[in-house]
């Protein structure tokens, strides 16, 4: 159902963009050659050639709202991040467009005419979205393009089902009321309760129900064949939400496997082509990263060397995706015998372990600069959770619950955790919050945000001892 829906919105999206760039771009050309002239042009150029680079803003356009989520579900329901989507979207499809132009040599366009399209472009595009809200909520209130859905169920379940579903209304899903399997309902969302199990057949029948949605708890199931008699003679589309119990959850997804319905409760979303994508980023930001801090990282081998004995590297093994262990490098920072007498311990402040340099680079975080090493290895990511130590990881997974999960993407030199001040001594459960919140709502355009915020956030911890 919902899918249907998202997949007819997206079509006429996506081509209500496409014509919205191709617009801006010419009345952008307008602005610039005819109505505003400023400054003076020494000619008008070719409006055939300026068409040409129309068609390629629009491809562009497609491209960067398909990769930067502007058509996912989940965002078109939020009017102010549908807007700051389209807003970065719109800004990215003019820095392609810019630099598009800067490499070709065949004709020079104008730099000033890419920046009235930019404007012309966000408020087109807003509009537009706007436009095209009124006129959905208009085709609803009429009733056409609405699916009437009804929910049999009341527990605990249901209602987490009644809030997701009235979320849905500006796509045209109303939820009509439900059918209640106790004396008393427990739902009391402002959601009608329509009648008792046995009143299915004619509920369905009097309020034109397109979809039933079943949300039975575990001590329910038994009345599922019951409703399968119930649902036998009725043309509606019937969906069961699965009672799940006390499983966390990580990207579950619904397939057909040979026949039988499959629901996925946890798997990693770095699949297909997303794990081309974050490896493509990894490589390209790795090798940028060490030419950027090849100087400071030479310097770094050389007071090491030369202020304490010992190797400059130091390797320590941590696990990383799917439980897989490998040796993180890092830039020695304490002495050599550090671990004689605690054994695999976290630093701790005032840690007398450290050297002198040690509590600089640790502070500045620069003894983790050698994991770029362990990135181009494909070990670990630019951004992930950081990864543990295995003698560690034994103690924290029966204390801490969904610990493991954070095993289902690649470690990182950097993550979500880190530049939201979680890392050191600190909550072990607010970390793994955290890191989960990353592995399910990853993108490319995520990874980028978080890179950035670790220049802002990611080199000085208060907690990095």
């Amino acid at each position: 159902m919902l899918k249907r829906h998202n997949q007819l919105r997206n079509t006429f999206l996506r081509i209500l963009d496409l014509l919205t760039a191709l617009a801006a771009w010419e009345l952008a050309y307008l602005l610039r050659f005819y109505w505003i002239d400023w400054p003076a042009a020494i000619e008008i150029p070719s409006h055939q050639e300026y068409l040409k680079a129309a068609l390629l803003a629009a491809v562009i356009t497609l491209l960067i709202f398909s990769l930067s989520g502007v058509y996912r579900l989940q965002h078109s329901l939020r009017l102010r991040v549908e807007g700051w989507l389209v807003v970065r979207g719109a800004t990215g499809v003019f820095i392609l467009t810019l630099v598009a132009a800067f490499f070709y040599r065949g004709f020079s366009y104008s730099r000033i005419h890419m920046l009235y399209f930019l404007v012309c472009f966000v408020l087109m595009l807003g509009f537009t979205r706007y436009l095209m809200r009124r006129f959905m909520s208009w085709i609803h209130s009429r009733g056409a393009y609405l699916e009437r859905v009804l929910l049999v169920g009341d527990g605990i379940q249901a209602n987490v089902l009644v809030k997701r579903l009235k979320e849905l209304k500006p796509l045209g899903i109303h939820l009509s009321g439900f059918i209640s399997l106790e004396e008393l309902p427990d739902l009391t969302q402002g959601i009608t309760c329509l009648g008792r199990l046995e009143d299915l057949p004619h509920v369905i029948q009097q309020e034109r129900i397109d979809q039933v949605f079943i949300s039975l708890s575990l001590g329910e199931q038994h009345r599922l064949e019951e409703l399968k008699d119930l649902l036998s003679e009725q043309w509606v589309d019937v969906r069961i939400v699965p009672d799940l119990g006390s499983f966390r959850t990580l990207h579950t997804d619904v397939e057909s496997f040979a026949g039988m319905p499959l629901v996925t409760l946890v798997q990693s979303p770095m699949t297909g082509w997303n794990q081309v994508l974050k490896r493509i980023m990894d490589l390209t930001g790795g090798i940028l990263a060490l030419i950027l801090f090849s100087p400071i990282m030479m310097l770094i081998t050389v007071l090491v060397k030369i202020t304490s004995p010992g190797p400059v590297l130091y390797r320590q093994q941590r696990m990383g995706l799917d439980g897989k262990t490998f040796y993180a490098l890092k830039f020695r920072s304490m002495r050599q015998d550090a671990e004689l007498q605690t054994g695999a311990v976290w630093a701790s402040e005032n840690d007398n372990r450290r050297t002198p340099l040690g509590v600089f680079l640790r502070r500045f975080n620069l003894d983790e600069l050698p994991q770029l090493f362990n990135v181009l290895l494909g070990e670990m990511s630019l951004v992930g959770p950081r990864p543990e130590r295995p003698v560690l990881i034994e103690e924290f997974k029966s204390r801490i619950p969904n610990y493991m999960l954070r095993h289902k993407v690649k470690a990182g030199i950097t993550g979500w955790a880190q530049i939201n001040g979680w890392r050191g001594n600190t909550s072990l459960e607010k970390r793994i919050e955290h890191d989960l919140y990353y592995i399910e709502r990853w993108s490319v355009w995520f990874d980028l945000k978080i890179l950035v915020l670790t220049f802002f956030k990611g080199f000085v911890d208060p907690n990095a001892y």
